[in-house]
């Protein structure tokens, strides 16, 4: 029940709720004047079709939301199931052992190209507007090439990583 609509809530009470979201694991990756860059973030969601468009979100202060905005490209991965190790180092957890995220990581990409990472489903997009709201960098970008991959995605939800099942009953529904 809400008593003010002009308060709030207050920030550890709305952390502990998203903390309930699940969400894909992604890694933004970019390259170009900007340089090369890669990081794990979660916030990430299609926009439209018409155009086809996709955004994500980046701490405005990150070396990513820089990279980004001065390459005005980038790519969406959606890791796999089988890469938490990936999400792990582009989250800086592996920052002071290897100096270079990307190294040791299969990806695509020449210079200038935003990196895909293999066995990732990945969006390739033009950056078309940045919005700044609060902490973070909005980023729509139109999207130019799409690489599948039948792999499940990593998901992220309470603090941890999780693998994605698929209820038997639904699935049986689904597929007649």
């Amino acid at each position: 029940m809400f008593r003010d609509n002009t308060a709030l809530v207050p920030r550890d009470h709305f952390i502990a709720a998203m903390r309930q979201v699940a969400s894909s694991v992604t890694v933004v990756t970019t390259d170009g004047v900007g340089g090369l860059h890669g990081a794990t973030v979660s916030a990430f969601s299609s926009v439209s079709a018409d155009p086809p468009t996709v955004l994500v979100c980046l701490f405005a202060e990150s070396r990513i939301a820089r990279a980004v905005s001065a390459n005005g490209t980038f790519c969406v991965n959606v890791l796999s199931e089988d890469d938490a190790e990936i999400a792990d180092r582009f989250a800086g957890r592996h920052d002071d052992l290897v100096a270079d995220r990307f190294s040791g990581i299969n990806y695509y990409g020449g210079a200038g190209v935003a990196p895909q990472i293999d066995g990732s489903t990945s969006f390739h997009c033009v950056s078309q507007q940045t919005i700044r709201s609060g902490s973070h960098l909005i980023v729509l970008g139109h999207v130019r090439d799409v690489l599948t991959s039948s792999a499940s995605p990593l998901t992220y939800r309470s603090g941890c990583y999780h693998q994605v099942m698929p209820q038997p009953k639904l699935a049986l529904a689904a597929a007649t």
